[in-house]
């Protein structure tokens, strides 16, 4: 794609790769392509997790965004979808969000929205890109009134929490949930909304320190939740991740619940309801086999898009579709929100586990995976794309795809977000996928010296 944009808004190591001069200059750009047919003076909502470098690229965009002439409302530490929903509430012509979202600490990104709540398409992101990089002088710089002003946004936690309250019927009083919040932002929102749901809870990595977003918890890493679950007989544990843009489960058995089986559940409930257009559901290629076969036993019709919420969010829009997802947890209800967002999806989920008399674990057996591995392999910045082209590497892929036959898939692509070739397998055999994925891995390591 573009030279500073990815699958998912810019994104590197903060400060000396997402450098400070950069978010000040993708402030200026982006105020000034989203907000080119205004007639009024733009306002732009400005986001964040709970990273240490969040408060200083903040600081960088909003001299950026001000500095061309546009009021820069800021948010304070919430969920990327609390962004894209407070767009259209606040009556604002854009958003932009301050995050890496599952990524560590030393990492940071910036996600960007339209005036109407959606992620930009790839020509508005080139647009952006290219007065940045190619025609900066096209930047022009204003003075004295018609400079932007700062207005904080104190209400915004609230406002996002009471539209996810309102997004379900009755109360989860009967049910207790442990929580992970991987020390990120929904550490912020969290206790307001299931509490206030009535829900008997117990939070855990709900204390961000600034240094401790996603390490060894959340959606990344589910054995805390497991534990908790577990120690306190929950019904059910929900994990987000640093922007709480993802939600995976955890039954009450410990057993981790993963995207395709929410997304089972999900669009099983919303058929059997009459809530789910054109008895549609939209996921990537890389869901689960088990999946597919869930979907044609239930008559569930299945539309499939690249990796990336981004593309699950395309497709749904084009077929008119309402439910959508990944694996990882990111679950979009077009309905209720614009993007994918950890605690609508936890909220629905809850309802439906509050409202069956099956348990968790119950639930999920309505969907049977098949044994799948993912194993990453890292790669040099410069050499993005060569495995495409190594005869090797690809004989090697095809090779194992002929082993694996009809009861097994290969999927091989390189991370949109970070230096890293993820290669995926699914067959019935978990030692046999595990043997040809490392072996795969072996020749892209080797290639890749």
């Amino acid at each position: 794609m573009g030279r500073l944009f990815g699958t998912d808004g810019a994104r590197g190591i903060a400060i000396t790769e997402l450098t400070c001069e950069t978010a000040m200059q993708i402030g200026r750009a982006a105020a000034l392509v989203l907000t080119k047919t205004t007639n009024h003076k733009p306002k732009i909502l400005i986001g964040k997790d709970t990273r240490i470098s969040s408060d200083v690229l903040e600081a960088a965009l909003v001299a950026g965004i001000c500095s061309v002439g546009a009021d820069a409302h800021i948010l304070g530490v919430v969920p990327t979808p609390a962004v894209a929903l407070l767009i259209k509430k606040y009556n604002a012509d854009a958003g932009v969000m301050i995050s890496a979202s599952h990524n560590s600490v030393e990492f940071n990104g910036i996600k960007l929205f339209s005036n109407t709540g959606f992620k930009l398409n790839d020509d508005i992101e080139n647009e952006i890109e290219r007065l940045i990089l190619d025609n900066p002088e096209e930047i022009k710089l204003r003075e004295g009134s018609e400079i932007g002003r700062i207005v904080y946004e104190n209400n915004a936690e609230w406002d996002y929490v009471r539209y996810i309250m309102k997004t379900i019927e009755g109360d989860l009083r009967n049910l207790k949930v442990a929580i992970d919040c991987a020390n990120g932002s929904a550490s912020s929102t969290a206790v307001k909304l299931f509490k206030g749901l009535g829900a008997t809870c117990f939070f855990i990595n709900n204390e961000p320190d600034g240094t401790n977003i996603n390490e060894k918890c959340g959606s990344t890493h589910m054995e805390q939740l497991q534990k908790c679950v577990l120690e306190n007989r929950c019904h059910i544990g929900l994990a987000f991740d640093g922007d709480a843009d993802r939600c995976l489960a955890v039954d009450e058995l410990g057993n981790i619940v993963d995207g395709d089986k929410m997304i089972a559940i999900f669009s099983h409930y919303m058929k059997r309801t009459g809530q789910l257009n054109h008895n549609a559901v939209v996921v990537t290629v890389m869901s689960n086999l088990g999946f597919f076969k869930f979907a044609k036993n239930n008559g569930v019709v299945v539309a499939t898009a690249g990796v990336g919420d981004r593309y699950v969010l395309e497709e749904m829009v084009r077929g008119g579709y309402n439910l959508g997802g990944e694996q990882s947890g990111h679950i979009i209800f077009l309905n209720e929100s614009t993007t994918g967002d950890g605690q609508l999806s936890a909220v629905k989920l809850l309802h439906i586990l509050a409202h069956t008399t099956l348990n968790m674990s119950e639930l999920a057996q309505i969907m049977q995976a098949y044994p799948q591995i993912l194993v990453n392999v890292k790669i040099k910045p410069h050499q993005k794309g060569f495995w495409k082209s190594d005869m090797k590497i690809q004989e090697t892929i095809k090779y194992y795809t002929q082993k694996l036959g009809d009861d097994g898939r290969i999927l091989v692509r390189e991370s949109g977000t970070e230096p890293l070739i993820r290669i995926m397998l699914e067959g019935k055999i978990q030692g046999q996928i595990e043997e040809y994925a490392n072996k795969i891995a072996q020749v892209i390591v080797e290639g890749n010296c």
